[in-house]
Parts: C-alpha cells; structure tokens; sequence
C-alpha cells in the first residue's frame, strides 16, 4: 500500500533583488492567472525596465496590461495581442519591444494542452498542439535572436517545457511529443546561438496550480497528481516563474542549451 504523502505548506514569497534590472522582457500567453503571468510580475519585480506581455486572450490580456501598468507604471508595461502560430503577431510584439529599447529576454510561455487516447485523436488535434506549443516557440525563439543578433545583444531565450516531455502520461501524446521538441529545440538552438553571445535554456514544470488548471482537470486527478510530489502539493506560478527568472538573469550566466526540471516528482 502507498503511503498517503501530507501536503506540505507553501513557503513565503520571495522579495525581488533586481536580477533582471534594466532589461526589456517579452513574455508570451502571459495574461490571466498562470505561468506566464507570473513571470511577468516577477519581471517587473526583479526591476525589469520594461515588459511586453502577450497572449490571445484580448479581455484577459487588456486587464493584465491595466492592472500591472497602475502597480508598476505605464511607462513599464505593453500588452499587445499575439497569436504565436502568425508570423506578424510574433513580430509585433517583438517591435513592441524594439520601441522599448530592444528585446534583451525572450520568454517562450505559450503552449496548448488536451487529453486525447492516440486512438481517436484526430491529425488536426495533433497538428495544433504541435503549431502553437513547438513550432510556436521556434518561431519566437528565431524572431528574437534574429533581433538580438542585429543588435548585437547578448540576449537570453527562455523555454517552458514540461515534465511530460520526459515522462509518459496517458492520452498525452501530442502534449508529450511537443514538448520533448521543445527540450530538443533548447538544446540544439542553444547551440546555433552560442557564437552570437546568446542563451537558451529551458524549466520543465510538473504540476503548478492557477485557476484554469483547477477548472478543467477533475479533484480526483489533481489528487493523484500531487501524491507524485515529494511535497504533496503542486507548485505556485510564482515558484516556477522564480527559476524562469534566474534563467533570464546574469547569475546563469554560464548555463545554456540546458532544461532545468522545475519539480519534486519523486522515483
């Protein structure tokens, strides 16, 4: 019989120490109440000159944008609507931040979900998945270091993976698969943009908790899946932004092409 693992408590949050000070950051699927919206705040925490937020969702996305423009200072925040899977949104939001001063991060958060047996999924559900969560981050991943490379900068790109790119999970094969590429993307990419000063590195999160993830996946599932956490609870947005972060910082300054696992999944 297994153990039942105690849940154990969420720690404070950590104060920001100006990792990211002076920086122009862009962060994708970055509105509403998740990941990338947390990196976002602890962005502008970390003294972030500026933040250019996007994401598809235009309500959501405008509320974020006002929300953080009145706690941080208008002159800090742009929202701008972007769609990862069109060339001319990415490029948007990368002109967005040209205006700014130059992309300086590049925050590659966007990526699309599902549950579906191999045996029904359909070549469309398996060809979005792959559009926005990998082909999605290649395409931004190439739209800012070709940006970074004309302007010389000595920029960095952050991936969001995910645990399932190493684990198996039932009815999570198009997800699995994206996300895999999104860990070979890192890897190989990394090594592309070496020679222009540029890294590439990438967190692999397993269970971070926010609304959305609690709206459609049932208690009994997100039961299990904490019983797979050393702690016994998923993480905080904030926790896995906070790895996001030191990534995009100087004190990383010798990691690339690496995925680092934002987890406590035990053996």
């Amino acid at each position: 019989m297994t153990a039942t693992r105690s849940e154990q408590p969420t720690p404070a949050y950590v104060a920001g120490h100006d990792l990211l000070a002076g920086k122009v950051v862009v962060v994708t699927a970055a509105a509403g109440a998740g990941i990338g919206a947390a990196v976002v705040r602890r962005a502008l925490e970390e003294g972030a000159s500026h933040v250019v937020l996007g994401d598809t969702h235009e309500r959501r996305l405008a509320e974020a944008g006002e929300t953080l423009a009145d706690e941080f200072g208008k002159e800090r925040v742009t929202a701008i609507r972007c769609d990862v899977t069109v060339e001319a949104d990415i490029a948007a939001l990368l002109d967005a931040a040209e205006a700014a001063g130059g992309v300086d991060v590049m925050v590659n958060n966007a990526g699309l979900g599902g549950t579906a047996s191999l045996l029904e999924m359909t070549d469309e559900q398996w060809a979005r998945v792959i559009d926005i969560t990998l082909t999605g981050t290649m395409r931004c991943t190439r739209a800012a270091a070709r940006r970074m490379v004309d302007r010389a900068t000595k920029g960095v790109i952050v991936n969001n993976a995910s645990v399932i790119g190493w684990r198996a999970q039932e009815g999570q094969a198009h997800y699995a698969a994206a996300k895999a590429g999104v860990m070979a993307l890192t890897r190989c990419s990394a090594l592309d943009l070496a020679p222009h000063g540029i890294r590439v590195n990438a967190v692999s999160p397993s269970l971070a908790m926010h609304p959305f993830l609690a709206k459609v996946t049932s208690d009994e599932l997100l039961a299990e899946l904490k019983q797979r956490e050393a702690f016994g609870r998923a993480a905080e947005p904030w926790e896995v932004a906070n790895v996001m972060v030191f990534l995009a910082s100087d004190y990383s300054s010798y990691l690339t092409g690496e995925v680092i696992s934002v987890s406590s999944q035990h053996a």
